[in-house]
């Protein structure tokens, strides 16, 4: 038996981890930041030194929105600030049940269910559908979440070549004797680009598996009245039975939820972990996010703000020569292939007043580094056509590869 002063020490253990991180350009460090009325970032106590911001998931301006403010506000002179336990306990007030009830009136579903945060509501929900003996297909590009999710439940875990409806389909039916569902984001956070929604409820009407899609980054954002990616792609309950967003992105808040059937809640009531042994959302936060999803309902005019100032930024990127990946959301991808480069394009966008993220592995795969550009209706066209000549100068010094986003290795 080993002694105990023999035994490894944690310490040494972290500062090898560490100094790995910090060899291969891994390591992260927090950046105490305000937020400035004009949309721009203070890193500092000087206002002057901001940063104008193209790196949060604050699509359509809401995080900062008054009016949202002044909901929250009033709502938690109210019902105060918590919510005093679980939902099953005593934590599920009323205004918990109305926006789920507004949730699942907008994306046309039988019921939704609140969860405290994205992740809480991927892994409590892939747990509570799925075992060791079922099987989980993922596109490659999934987010970490949904990954975590399958691993945690037990399941076999299978991914696809991303975006390849018929690579899913060879997983699934390479193994039919087992229990399935096919999961993807809806609008990839990484890349920009969207799920083939429609081959993939086909692939899982023809293998008779279940079909869940993380709708995160295209609620708000793509659809009728906002309501994401499925919906855009003309799909119901039936074809995409677990459907999942969050508040964190276009709705400016915090927060998530699942939507489907009366038995897919009923199930997640009970089974789902997170849900039953975490402190539900504050009643207050609640009713900020029903203020925040009716205006994003009636939001066309943001959306619209939003779709200009994307195709500001393409045509001027193309115009100027930039490599921009195939993306017509939001999040505009401009692979740099290895951390050295996009940390130093980081950098001097920095310097230059513009708040842009290096995109490092293993966030992405290895070699494909980049600079993560997010559009919001808060920017100037003026800025997002100064950033676009910003970015061209660095490539002119710097030439960055051709965009790639094929993974299929």
């Amino acid at each position: 038996m080993t002694a105990s002063n023999e035994r490894p020490r944690f310490a040494t253990a972290l500062e090898e981890a560490g100094q790995r991180r910090q060899d291969e350009l891994r390591q992260r460090r927090l950046r105490p930041l305000r937020w400035l009325d004009d949309g721009r970032i203070a890193t500092g106590d000087d206002d002057a030194r901001a940063l104008f911001d193209f790196c949060s998931n604050d699509y359509l301006g809401l995080a900062r929105d008054p009016e949202l403010a002044a909901a929250l506000a009033t709502a938690a002179r109210e019902y105060g600030s918590g919510a005093g336990s679980a939902h099953a306990v005593v934590g599920h007030h009323q205004q918990h049940q109305r926006l789920e009830a507004e949730l699942a009136e907008w994306l046309q579903r039988p019921r939704a269910l609140l969860f405290s945060s994205g992740w809480s509501a991927a892994l409590g929900t892939i747990t509570a559908l799925l075992g060791r003996h079922d099987l989980c297909v993922q596109d490659r590009l999934n987010h970490a979440c949904l990954l975590d999710g399958a691993r945690l439940a037990q399941a076999r875990l299978r991914r696809y070549a991303h975006g390849q409806a018929s690579a899913a389909e060879a997983l699934l039916a390479a193994e039919p004797e087992r229990r399935a569902l096919l999961v993807s984001d809806g609008l990839f956070s990484m890349d920009g680009d969207y799920a083939p929604l429609v081959e993939l409820a086909q692939v899982c009407s023809r293998q008779g598996a279940w079909l869940m899609i993380d709708e995160a980054h295209a609620l708000g954002v793509c659809g009728a009245e906002g309501a994401g990616s499925a919906a855009a792609a003309g799909l119901d309950s039936a074809q995409v039975p677990v459907l999942m967003g969050t508040f964190g992105k276009a709705l400016g808040g915090f927060g998530a939820f699942i939507a489907g059937s009366e038995l897919l809640i009923d199930t997640l009531i009970n089974q789902a972990r997170p849900h039953l042994f975490t402190t539900a959302m504050p009643p207050a936060w609640a009713h900020a996010m029903s203020a925040a999803l009716r205006r994003v309902r009636g939001a066309e005019d943001l959306r619209q703000a939003l779709a200009l100032r994307i195709a500001r930024f393409r045509t001027r990127a193309k115009e100027l020569g930039l490599p921009l990946s195939d993306s017509l959301s939001p999040v505009q991808p401009l692979i740099l292939g290895v951390s050295e480069r996009a940390l130093d394009w980081e950098a001097a966008l920095y310097a230059a007043g513009y708040a842009v993220k290096a995109i490092r592995p293993p966030t992405v795969p290895v070699g494909q580094a980049r600079l993560r550009i997010t559009l919001n209706v808060r920017q100037p066209l003026a800025t997002i056509d100064a950033l676009a000549e910003q970015l061209a100068r660095l490539h002119d010094a710097n030439p960055a590869p051709l965009a790639e986003t094929d993974y299929a290795s």
